[in-house]
């Protein structure tokens, strides 16, 4: 009884039948157990899977072992530089032998919506289903549009961890994978975990009934936030788009500051926050959001609000965050210099080799000035967040950003002043 409440009340919230909603043991699940069974649900039709670039690295994974397997082919949408795809791209990507598509609903790095209802339109008229990761939106409200699968997970939106739901509408052709089971219609193997599963659907309508007041109020902070950074803190990008974006999530990158050092040193202040540099991952590799949207990576910060944040804490954050960003740029601005050779009187060479982020970027701006406009600086970093940030600097500063060339270690980034 416990559970066909709690199901029917997560159904509500979603807006699907509550016979269509199955719990599963994380979000993860609920995203990997919707993409294999949708695949093998239409294999006569084809092997075909879409997926946007910036989709959470659970989609990613699946899509990857799609790809590996005998027959499996995946399209990959880009995205502009708020992080939202085009609806077009997503259509024109649709074949015959289509057989799923994923967008989520909004990003879960920069906030972005995603423009679900038009993608779903276009998967629709094609006869494709859409599956949408709804792991960021619920808790603020339903997924409009003619979506054919979706998930979710609860700790998003406030419930417990080990919660997740995945709902695929009457219809939509689905087969199991793994070996059979009675519960959750087949579709998530294992004894419910009951309390957790009460406890989600519980909490996800408690958020809902104060859903419209609190984003109203998140949203004035969010944007309070990205108004103000840009005036506070120089060379700083906000990124993500400042309309179409989730209430609590504001995200920006600064120019010239080590992402990991920047976030110790908030942490040290009392803040929590979040990065996509390469610099805090064990890969040395930034964010894939961020290298498909072609934004800043160095210097990354991402803010989650969560319900009840006070506005006095962003006021401290906004109070706390110029001297801290100064300092941190204080301890990189006087690296050892790097080997600088001029060429053809024009040309200067930066050796930035065997250096991370952000330094390649750091001696590219110290001699930017010294060649004349028309005059190029050629940055040689074996970095590999070098390929993403040094354009992005170059957007940000309007100089020409002419290419990369192999170098005998390393790659060589070319960069033309034009001002």
């Amino acid at each position: 009884m416990l559970l066909d409440a709690a199901r029917e009340a997560a159904a509500e919230c979603v807006g699907c039948r509550a016979d269509e909603l199955v719990f599963t043991p994380s979000g993860t699940r609920a995203v990997h157990s919707g993409v294999a069974g949708a695949l093998a649900g239409r294999r006569r039709v084809g092997r075909h899977l879409i997926v946007s670039a910036v989709e959470h690295s659970s989609v990613l994974h699946a899509a990857e072992a799609h790809e590996a397997a005998e027959g499996g082919s995946v399209t990959r949408v880009p995205v502009d530089r708020t992080g939202a795809v085009a609806p077009e791209a997503y259509a024109a990507s649709l074949r015959e032998d289509t057989a799923l598509a994923c967008l989520q609903s909004a990003n879960h790095e920069v906030g972005t919506e995603q423009p679900v209802s038009r993608v779903a339109e276009a998967c629709r008229a094609a006869g494709v289903p859409l599956l949408v990761d709804a792991a960021q939106s619920l808790g603020w409200g339903r997924v409009e549009g003619d979506w054919s699968l979706l998930t979710g997970s609860a700790h998003k939106w406030g419930g417990p961890s080990g919660v997740g739901l995945l709902v695929v509408r009457k219809g939509v052709r689905f087969a199991p994978q793994g070996p059979g089971d009675e519960r959750e219609s087949g579709r998530a193997p294992g004894f419910e975990n009951l309390p957790a599963i009460v406890a989600a659907a519980a909490s996800l309508r408690a958020v809902r009934a104060e859903a419209a007041a609190e984003a109203a109020r998140l949203r004035e902070l969010t944007e309070r936030i990205r108004s103000r950074v840009p005036d506070l803190v120089p060379d700083v990008e906000v990124v993500g788009d400042p309309s179409r974006r989730l209430p609590g999530i504001v995200t920006f990158s600064c120019l010239y500051v080590d992402g990991e050092t920047l976030l110790h040193e908030l942490d040290r202040a009392g803040f929590s926050v979040s990065s996509g540099s390469s610099c805090t991952s064990s890969t040395l590799t930034p964010s894939h959001v961020l290298r498909a949207m072609g934004v800043l990576s160095e210097g990354n910060v991402r803010m989650s609000l969560p319900p009840g944040t006070p506005a006095r804490d962003v006021e401290r954050f906004l109070e706390v965050l110029p001297g801290t960003v100064a300092a941190v740029r204080e301890k990189l601005g006087a690296p050892a210099a790097p080997e600088t050779v001029r060429a053809a009187g024009r040309d200067l060479v930066v050796d930035a080799l065997g250096r991370r982020c952000p330094i390649p970027v750091i001696e590219l701006a110290k001699v930017i000035g010294d060649v004349p406009v028309g005059g190029t600086v050629r940055v040689l970093s074996d970095d590999e967040a070098a390929r993403l940030d040094i354009p992005a600097w170059c957007e940000m500063r309007g100089q020409e950003y002419v290419g990369e060339e192999p170098a005998d270690r390393g790659t060589a980034y070319l960069v033309r002043r034009t001002s």
